[in-house]
């Protein structure tokens, strides 16, 4: 049954891990899926897949074969898919300095939702949505791109049908925006630079997590290009399986209540 989990839920007040892949999509396929394989290989570990409908205004996922049998086949061994954008990719004019150094150069423009208004927001996710509802693919969560939300798509997720949605620091659950005890690692990768000092971030912050409910880790495709990126998540992944059950967020948030 697509959407359904393997691994049992977690009792109330243990700890979890959820790995989150993020920017899936035709284009990303491969190297999501050589990450999936990395993955599947230290066990039974349920991922959810943030899924961008039309990535950078690209092929929309129900037009890709291919890609439709992969993802159906992940539902099947019980990863969970959430939308993460409509097409991750930033339009609206920067207005000042602030906002073009956290829109344009921290992310690389693709927070798509860090600047919309209400109306806006609302047309996009009712855009993106409608491709999950073609293929009859449960989606319960919502992830902004580069976890950027405008006031205007906080309203807009008050009024959707999501059941969550999480940003850098939180998972919240909707509508009521109630937050979810969680911390999270994730990597840049756009420099030598920053590789190294998340290198040495990551490690000291994954030692230190040992009591938070939830650990999510943060993955993106682009990190497959660089072993040193790809090697810290599998032992991430390796080295939390021994004291957190994994599962994804809807199973940890059911879990939870």
């Amino acid at each position: 049954m697509p959407g359904s989990s393997k691994t049992p839920c977690a009792r109330q007040g243990d700890r979890a891990l959820c790995v989150v892949l993020h920017d899936v999509a035709p284009a990303t396929w491969p190297a999501c899926a050589r990450l999936l394989a990395g993955v599947d290989a230290l066990g039974d570990v349920p991922v959810t897949l943030l899924v961008v409908p039309e990535y950078h205004r690209g092929v929309p996922i129900d037009a890709d074969g291919e890609f439709v049998r992969a993802i159906g086949q992940r539902l099947e061994r019980g990863d969970e898919v959430a939308m993460h954008g409509c097409f991750h990719w930033d339009d609206v004019p920067a207005r000042n300095p602030a906002a073009w150094l956290r829109r344009r150069l921290w992310t690389a423009g693709e927070g798509e939702f860090g600047a919309l208004d209400e109306s806006a927001a609302q047309q996009r996710i009712q855009r993106g949505l409608a491709p999950f509802r073609r293929l009859g693919w449960p989606v319960r969560g919502f992830v902004p791109p580069a976890w950027l939300l405008s006031d205007g798509a906080r309203a807009a997720l008050s009024r959707s049908s999501f059941a969550y949605t999480s940003t850098l620091g939180r998972l919240y659950t909707l509508p009521d925006w109630r937050p979810q005890g969680s911390a999270s690692l994730f990597w840049s990768v756009r420099s030598a630079l920053r590789r190294r000092v998340f290198g040495r971030l990551n490690g000291y912050r994954l030692a230190g997590l040992g009591d938070a409910p939830l650990l999510r880790l943060g993955i993106h495709p682009v990190d497959v290009a660089y072993p040193e990126v790809l090697g810290f998540w599998l032992r991430a992944i390796e080295r939390s399986l021994a004291t957190r059950a994994a599962m994804t967020k809807s199973t940890w948030l059911e879990a939870r209540r």
